[in-house]
């Protein structure tokens, strides 16, 4: 029964903590995996982890103290804890940017019944002087079809909450709540922590900004791909410097990019492993430009590729993706700038390969 004796509802509340502490960690566990299935295998949003816990028994008293009893008996309001605790068990979903937060909340709801809503980032951004912690709250429990399902009995009556973070937003959360008596310390302290909420605020924003600026980079990068059109001013003097013909630019992650994502349509390039590549390429060649290196490849590809089907006949095991593609087509380019490229077991079987089909058949 509900009281306004505390002493007695927290004893209660204790022992029901205790009672269901199992159910609780079976619950948060299920929920947890529940949540990171959906959330990725929706697509489009990058994910950084998704973790579970059970809240502390001491930490659910202190909220309940903190947000609800005043109120509660105030108002003369007799309350048992438990309901008044609806983040028992909570899951936290971390992605990489601001503009996923809504799009992970969507994804939940499709699959969650939603109890409700906080908004931290609205909260924050709709005033001008304040900083602080941001992040999307939700407070679910299983829908109807899944509450019914056998194996989800032993917890179908628990609600959760769901909290959606940004990396950096939860890295400022966790620093946050590390700094001790904020509510005490001296005015000028408290302003170096707001300036340090806005640089975190500033980052948040300008890593979504960098990956924007990146892809549209990458969307403006030139076709070399495309066959030059010849420069009418040079029809007559082939030995004119031609348009068409003239230095372009430095090879670079971008344009190598939109020239190799042409030739293997049906690979993911990583940009990670693309930076380090172009780099090597540039090692080798010094100077590569995004012409060239799309010459040679129209040049050697051909011929790189016909190994490649070989080499595969013979070690089915192995690999030969993209990369080791582009290598050779390098190394079959300028076999002494591009000697790199190959290790020395790949050069010389590439190299009998090439000798065999440079011999004579025999009549």
């Amino acid at each position: 029964m509900p009281s306004l004796d505390f002493d007695l509802e927290e004893s209660h509340f204790r022992a029901f903590y205790a009672e269901q502490s199992a159910a609780l960690e079976t619950a948060c566990a299920a929920f947890t995996a529940m949540v990171a299935a959906v959330v990725t295998q929706s697509g489009g949003v990058e994910i950084a982890k998704v973790e579970g816990r059970v809240k502390d028994v001491d930490e659910c008293i202190r909220k309940f103290v903190r947000k609800y009893r005043p109120a509660l008996e105030e108002n003369n309001t007799p309350y048992e804890i438990p309901h008044y605790i609806t983040d028992l068990v909570g899951v936290r979903v971390v992605c990489l940017y601001e503009d996923e937060l809504e799009k992970i909340a969507v994804i939940v709801r499709g699959h969650f019944a939603v109890i409700d809503v906080t908004d931290k980032v609205t909260a924050v951004e709709s005033t001008e002087a304040s900083f602080g912690y941001k992040g999307l709250h939700l407070d679910l429990k299983l829908n109807h079809a899944e509450r019914t399902q056998p194996e989800h009995a032993a917890y179908a009556h628990l609600p959760f909450e769901l909290q959606v973070r940004t990396i950096i937003q939860d890295s400022w959360s966790v620093l946050d709540h590390r700094i001790k008596y904020k509510k005490s310390i001296p005015g000028e302290l408290k302003r170096r922590i707001n300036v340090l909420s806005a640089l975190f605020e500033l980052a948040d924003r300008e890593f979504r900004q960098i990956r924007d600026a990146t892809a549209a980079e990458l969307l403006q990068a030139p076709d070399e791909t495309a066959e030059p059109l010849p420069d009418p001013a040079t029809a007559d003097n082939p030995q004119a410097p031609s348009k068409a013909q003239a230095p372009s630019s430095e090879l670079n992650a971008f344009t190598f990019l939109k020239i190799a994502t042409h030739f293997f349509k049906d690979f993911e390039f990583e940009p990670s492993k693309v930076d380090g590549f172009v780099d090597d390429i540039q090692a080798w060649s010094r100077g590569m430009t995004r012409a060239r290196f799309n010459a040679l490849m129209r040049e050697t590809v051909g011929v790189v590729k016909r190994y490649k089907q070989h080499f595969e006949e013979q070690n089915p095991q192995a690999s030969f993706n993209p990369y080791t593609v582009i290598r050779h087509c390098l190394y079959l380019s300028n076999k002494t700038a591009f000697r790199p490229a190959l290790r020395n077991s790949a050069r010389e079987s590439f190299e009998a390969w090439l000798q065999e089909q440079a011999e004579p058949k025999l009549q």
